[in-house]
């Protein structure tokens, strides 16, 4: 049985280990989770990548956003605008609630992350193995002009910046906090140096993907697992598929072109990659870089065209291992 090991964040990781878990469906699949984006909300802890994947392979997904529950009501948002409770820009459903009080509830209960997220997934029955990279606490936050015109700067949480100012200012660091002083939750190492390929889904590559690998041991671990490594750009003819990743692209000193997501991930990293054909130009510097590259086509438009990505992907990696 081939064993699969995939670095997801939210929507774009979500969809694409769909289509991965169509294409080789006996396949054993490991996926280490970003929880950056995880914030406490009204008491309780949110964990989005993770939900996003959980619910997007269990079935409970909102399609249409991507993100969130199908069939969501939220009388619980309206009732705590109704006192006055904020944020009201961060939309938690009533159903959506359900899972951070179940999650809440066993944290407190002296329960590790990893813990909560195999029972909580207990229910949805996602296909794959899904981990946390860490147990441990680990928030990204992003670095912008204060706007209060003094001239400074201040932080704010990646979710403050991602869907409240929708990534409308200059963001000048994007900082995982808490990254340095954590550990791989259990399983991950383990399920890197098991693994027979990894893969790099066309999720954020510094906010998703980034934050993944400044976990201590985690970078180190994929670099020496001796395993085709291959990803998919997230970038295609020189702009996002979705969302804002060239504004925080931008904060680490990243063009946003697919060649130079390559070169920020790194020969030392990856031994494929995957580029749009809108991108073909891309293919001879990304192989000069020392990473061997193909142009394919890589909209994720419905699961047969994702699974026919994937498949790419993982015929990419039997031409490196080869």
């Amino acid at each position: 049985m081939q064993r699969i090991v995939v670095l997801a964040g939210g929507i774009g990781g979500a969809r694409f280990l769909r289509g991965l878990r169509s294409a080789v469906p006996e396949a054993e699949i490991t996926v280490v989770g970003n929880t950056g984006d995880d914030i406490h909300l009204f008491g309780l802890k949110v964990c989005p990548d993770l939900d996003t994947v959980m619910y997007t392979l269990g079935g409970g997904i909102h399609e249409e956003q991507g993100w969130g529950r199908a069939d969501e009501t939220f009388a619980v948002k309206e009732e705590l605008a109704a006192y006055g409770v904020g944020p009201e820009w961060f939309g938690l459903g009533d159903r959506d609630f359900a899972t951070h009080i179940v999650r809440t509830q066993m944290l407190g209960a002296g329960y590790p992350l990893s813990a909560v997220t195999e029972a909580l997934c207990a229910r949805w029955q996602p296909g794959v193995r899904l981990l946390p990279m860490t147990d441990d606490r680990v928030e990204t936050h992003v670095l912008i002009d204060d706007p209060d015109g003094s001239g400074g700067r201040k932080a704010v949480h990646f979710q403050e910046y991602w869907v409240r100012l929708r990534a409308s200012v200059d963001a000048h660091a994007v900082v995982p906090v808490g990254a340095e002083q954590a550990k791989p939750a259990p399983g991950v190492l383990e399920a890197i140096a098991g693994a027979d390929v990894i893969l790099f889904p066309p999720s954020n590559p510094v906010v998703s993907v980034g934050t993944i690998l400044a976990v201590p041991g985690i970078r180190e671990a994929i670099a020496d697992a001796g395993v085709p490594v291959v990803g998919l750009s997230p970038i295609v003819g020189d702009a996002p598929v979705r969302g804002m990743a060239d504004k925080v692209l931008a904060a680490v000193g990243v063009e946003s072109t697919a060649a130079a997501v390559a070169a920020h991930y790194g020969s030392g990293l990856l031994d494929g990659w995957l580029v749009d054909t809108i991108d073909a130009g891309a293919v001879p510097a990304v192989e000069e870089a020392g990473i061997r590259c193909r142009a394919v086509p890589l909209m994720m438009t419905d699961e047969q065209a994702t699974a026919q990505m994937a498949t790419e992907a993982l015929r990419l990696a039997g031409e490196v291992r080869a």
